[in-house]
Order: C-alpha cells, then sequence, then structure tokens
C-alpha cells in the first residue's frame, strides 16, 4: 500500500509531490555558452542539446529539470555577464516550450549568480532557482561567497517574481566552513529557514559525492522547509534517501557517471525505478 501520510503528500517546489515523495529531478548541465573558456557551440544548438537532454529525462519518468551552467568553469564568482544571462535565457525559453507549462523546471547559473537566475528563471517561466550562498559565508572554489538571502528576496519582490520558489545549499559542496565550524546543520537549516529560504539541498562534499543520511534527518527535524538531496544519489543508495522530498540527480545518470556525459538511457531507466520502488513501499 502507497503511503499517504501528510509529509508525503505536501507540495515540493510549489507543485502537489507525486504519489510520494521524492520528487525527481534531472540535471541538464548546458554546454559551454558564449565567451567561457570551453565555449565552442553556437546558441541554437546549445540550446537544441539542452533540450534534447531534458525531453529523455522527462520521457524516462523524472518529475522535473534543472538547468546548469557547469561547462563554463571555471566559475565567476557573484555575477556574469549578459551574455551567460541571455544565452540561459534562451535554452530555458526553448526547454519550457518543449516540456509545457506544468513541467517542474529550475535553473541555476553558476557560481552565485542567483539574480541573474531568477531574472532567467522569471523571462522563461520557470518555477524555482538553486541559489548558493544564500546565508552564512564560506570560501568556494572561486573564493569568498558571502549571504545573499537580503537582496536576493528584496530583487524577487521588485521583479514582482515571488511565486519564483527559492531553494538553497547548506554547508555547499566544493567548498570550506571553516569559518563556521561552530554551526551544526540544524543551523544552517535554521538560518535558512528565518531568512525565507522555500526548501534546502544537502550534498556530499563534491559533484558526484554521496551526502550523509544523517545529516538528512537532522535538517528534516530542525525546519519544516521541504529537503533535496543535492548530490550522489545512486539506485544503490537510494534508500538511504528515502525521506527526502525531492532529489537531483546529475553525475550518475550520464554515461559512464560522468557528469560532463550525455544521458545514458538505462542509468536514466534504473534511477527512474529505484525511485518508484520508493513510492511504492
Amino acid at each position: 500500500m502507497k503511503k499517504t501520510s501528510a509529509a508525503r503528500s505536501r507540495p515540493v517546489l510549489g507543485f502537489p509531490a507525486p504519489a510520494s515523495r521524492p520528487l525527481l529531478l534531472g540535471m541538464v548541465h548546458v554546454q559551454a555558452l558564449p565567451g567561457t573558456p570551453s565555449a565552442h557551440l553556437p546558441v541554437p544548438d546549445i540550446v537544441g542539446m539542452a533540450v534534447g537532454e531534458a525531453e529523455l529525462l522527462i520521457r524516462s519518468g523524472f518529475d522535473g529539470i534543472i538547468l546548469e551552467n557547469m561547462h563554463d568553469r571555471p566559475y565567476l564568482k557573484g555575477a556574469v555577464g549578459p551574455e551567460i544571462t541571455a544565452a540561459m535565457t534562451a535554452v530555458a525559453v526553448g526547454v519550457r516550450q518543449a516540456l509545457g507549462a506544468m513541467a517542474p523546471i529550475g535553473v541555476q547559473i553558476l557560481a552565485g549568480a542567483n539574480r541573474e537566475a531568477l531574472a532567467v528563471a522569471l523571462a522563461a517561466n520557470l518555477q524555482f532557482i538553486r541559489a548558493e550562498g544564500f546565508v552564512f559565508a564560506h570560501t568556494a572554489d572561486e573564493g569568498w561567497i558571502e549571504a545573499c538571502a537580503g537582496d536576493l528576496l528584496r530583487e524577487r519582490r521588485r521583479l514582482g517574481a515571488d511565486h519564483i520558489k527559492i531553494w538553497t545549499d547548506i554547508q555547499k559542496k566544493h567548498s570550506a566552513h571553516a569559518v563556521t565550524s561552530d554551526l551544526t546543520m540544524t543551523d544552517w537549516a535554521h538560518g535558512a529557514e528565518f531568512f525565507q529560504a522555500d526548501g534546502v539541498i544537502v550534498t556530499g562534499s563534491r559533484t558526484g559525492a554521496a551526502a550523509d543520511e544523517a545529516q538528512l534527518r537532522e535538517v528534516k527535524q530542525a525546519c519544516r522547509l521541504p529537503v533535496a538531496i543535492g548530490s550522489g544519489i545512486t539506485p544503490d543508495n537510494a534508500h538511504r534517501f528515502a525521506e527526502a522530498d525531492a532529489w537531483i540527480v546529475g553525475s550518475w545518470i550520464k554515461q559512464d557517471g560522468l557528469w560532463e556525459n550525455p544521458p545514458d538511457p538505462r542509468r536514466l531507466q534504473a534511477m527512474v525505478a529505484a525511485a518508484r520502488l520508493l513510492r511504492e513501499s
């Protein structure tokens, strides 16, 4: 018999959850955008590749999509140029048109370009953004990342974009947190909730690294926000994160499990099957 508790049926990302959680979100790593070191494709080709990946994910049974400019490495810190915002908007509009009005779609623009992500989401009718550095500061690959909740929520209000959800990483991967070493995950979750995030994301230490299920339990107990797992989900470890409200899956579903490769249809099917098994248990 399917579980139908209130916790499992509450909305996620502003949408009704599936029969039971987790909401399964696939990461589309958009090809390198104009002006970045690895750029080599015209924007229409970049859009076409992103649309193709997003359609494959949805056909395979994923519930929604996140668009991310991960191929733009090394990343700028806290802001990007208008060419990146414009290109990501073209990608987001293309994906939205391909998937229809109701499919959950979000966007992240690295590194910490949260205002630009919000603008893209508004222009393309996306439901959410993934924001870095929302509360507390940390040291990332790009340098010192300052908290941005005050500015970002004021920008959301100025744009009339309060319907766009803001999900934020806490103790973000690829970062050092010595400056906040006296804070627990409970403290991070309280901070995100107090500063009016719409959801929080728990990750491992790097891309593809599994999160700690004890941290998931701690964050779930510490706040009333939806909690997503943002790295390292595989069919083999999925049962450890069954209590998450959403899974964000990027690396494992690619060929050979490498984020820079195209999606592997067999891995997509295996990931969807793992989510369905938990929903039906």
